[in-house]
């Protein structure tokens, strides 16, 4: 039997991790255009790489730790104050590394808590991200200013984040 072709092999893997891939971008990289550029960039990356991959590992795990470089290289570039300090991104990420990654039970909490978010916070937040629309747009379809919707995001993510840590610790006790 022939080995596999490593080019079909590479792709399998990358697009049945793709959309763990992209959430876990969108942690660090809230804007959906942007997040999937980061995503290109990990499967450019992952792509050079591939020839040392151990198929002993999980791909995912591995295909994670390349896509934090690669929000890392973003960061450094982009100099945006709209997203996530450096610093605190790489506190995010040393937290998130005690965890397996692309953690499914994580997936539940954040549909749980995004339930219990209120009515205006929800729009926003899925007009943001589902939708990518601009903030000045959501901020005019809301009657508010474009600042009050960025603070609706942080709060909303903020709030998210707490919730899913209550979770989290309740399964682990």
């Amino acid at each position: 039997m022939a080995s596999p072709d490593p080019h079909e092999q590479f792709m399998r893997l990358f697009l049945q991790h793709e959309p763990q891939i992209l959430r876990l971008v969108l942690v660090y990289i809230p804007r959906q255009a942007d997040a999937r550029d980061v995503v290109q960039e990990t499967a450019i990356a992952l792509w050079k790489h591939f020839s040392d991959y151990d198929a002993a590992r999980p791909f995912g795990s591995w295909a994670g730790g390349f896509a934090r470089m690669e929000v890392r290289r973003f960061l450094r570039k982009a100099h945006r104050q709209a997203y996530l300090h450096e610093q605190a991104v790489t506190s995010l990420m040393a937290i998130e590394a005690t965890s397996p990654l692309f953690d499914e039970q994580r997936d539940r909490h954040l549909a749980e808590c995004r339930a219990q978010l209120p009515l205006e916070q929800r729009r926003v937040l899925e007009a943001y991200y589902v939708e990518e629309a601009a903030v000045e747009a959501i901020a005019q379809r809301h009657g508010r200013t474009i600042e009050a919707i960025y603070k609706v995001l942080q709060r909303t993510r903020s709030m998210l984040l707490e919730c899913i840590d209550r979770k989290m610790a309740r399964n682990q006790a």
